[in-house]
């Protein structure tokens, strides 16, 4: 008898349970954050790193062609990366590093799943004051060839990259940065090398050799 009643209670308090408004019964909820990874690109062509994300600043490194560099982030609405190569932590142009998604190689600049990053000016020293100007964009670099065999050449006589130093030309801003194998548009004046075939211009903070006939650029002093 007694376990007849204990059968009872036990089936009466299921359907109490089962008669109660969805709203007093507990729901467990398991929220799911999404981490953005850093990415490890590859450079496609030496590319610069600046210690800021633009042409106008100082660059404090390279990443030579296949160099593995780790990426933090991108600054929004920007081609400009955050990245981190063989220890120095700096800024590099995005459209020209390649990353392995979903078994694909693609641009990052065409990655859109990218943690966002911004810009921290270092501390000014004391006594000190560093103010970056942002220039004036003169327009775009001609993008590289890519059907194109690399347009590197062997480092010029020391007299040619001697000349340039001692003659330094204005300074050109361009759109995006300054790669071996990219075209200087017509408005970029350039200036002739004595006794070289090449010619030179300042472009985004570095002196250049450009092919006349061409106007790709050559050879990047760094």
């Amino acid at each position: 008898m007694q376990t007849r009643s204990t059968l009872l209670i036990a089936a009466c308090a299921a359907a109490a349970a089962l008669s109660q408004p969805a709203s007093a019964q507990t729901t467990t909820t398991t929220t799911v954050t999404t981490i953005a990874k850093q990415v490890t690109a590859m450079a496609i062509t030496p590319l610069n790193i600046r210690s800021g994300p633009g042409p106008e600043y100082p660059v404090i490194g390279a990443i030579p062609t296949n160099g593995q560099a780790v990426i933090a982030g991108c600054v929004e609405g920007s081609l400009w990366c955050q990245i981190s190569y063989n220890g120095t932590q700096g800024w590099a142009y995005s459209q020209y590093m390649t990353a392995m998604v979903e078994g694909r190689a693609l641009a990052v600049s065409q990655i859109r799943e990218l943690p966002p990053a911004t810009y921290v000016a270092p501390p000014a020293t004391t006594g000190t004051t560093t103010t970056i100007v942002r220039p004036t964009y003169s327009g775009d670099f001609v993008a590289p060839m890519a059907s194109t065999a690399p347009l590197s050449i062997a480092p010029p006589p020391s007299t040619v990259q001697t000349y340039i130093v001692q003659n330094p030309r204005p300074q050109v801003y361009l759109n995006g940065e300054v790669v071996e194998g990219a075209g200087l548009p017509p408005d970029v004046a350039l200036a002739p090398v004595p006794g070289s075939e090449y010619q030179y211009a300042y472009v985004n903070g570095v002196p250049v050799l450009v092919e006349p006939a061409t106007r790709r650029v050559r050879y990047i002093y760094r």
